[in-house]
């Protein structure tokens, strides 16, 4: 389980010296939940992220244990590092929107016609409680030729879950190489 400390002062200056010292700041929040200015150790909060097999992950801070979900992030514009996380608790029966990852697999047979593949979407919006919302939604992209396309409608959606995009967006595709 992730620990993070609870920030006493969301001033500027007490986040600088947090961010010098490692920390990565973090706010959390949802709808009937009071908000928490958290902070959390860089490294820890970034190999949490990484191994994490569901979409949400259990954090402690303070005192209380919450189950939540990565639902904004900052990079730093020349390191690349993450500066600023927002994390939402996931309130089990609640019905909210959730960004999914997309995750391919395969070669596409369009690659050796000149192509390239292009992932246009690399997360999905979709509507459901927290307990319906798949982890990532793995698409096999071996099938796909040169101007070929998966789109919103093609993708298979867990019961008491909708896809919130629009149903002719393409999320992955094989385009012709230049």
């Amino acid at each position: 389980m992730l620990e993070g400390i609870v920030r006493e002062s969301i001033g500027k200056s007490n986040a600088k010296t947090l961010k010098r010292d490692g920390y990565l700041i973090a706010n959390i929040y949802a709808n009937g939940v009071e908000n928490i200015a958290a902070a959390f150790k860089r490294g820890e909060f970034a190999r949490t992220v990484r191994n994490k097999e569901t979409l949400a992950f259990p954090i402690k801070v303070g005192d209380k244990e919450l189950n939540v979900i990565v639902q904004e992030y900052q990079l730093h514009p020349v390191t690349g590092d993450a500066i600023h996380v927002d994390l939402r608790v996931a309130v089990p029966g609640q019905v909210t929107n959730f960004l999914v990852p997309v995750k391919t697999y395969g070669t596409p047979k369009g690659l050796k016609n000149k192509g390239v593949l292009i992932i246009s979407k690399k997360r999905i919006k979709v509507r459901g409680a927290i307990e319906n919302i798949p982890a990532s939604f793995n698409l096999d992209v071996s099938p796909l030729d040169r101007d070929d396309n998966i789109l919103i409608r093609d993708i298979e959606v867990p019961a008491g879950c909708r896809l919130m995009d629009r149903p002719d967006v393409a999320v992955c595709g094989v385009i012709k190489a230049k």
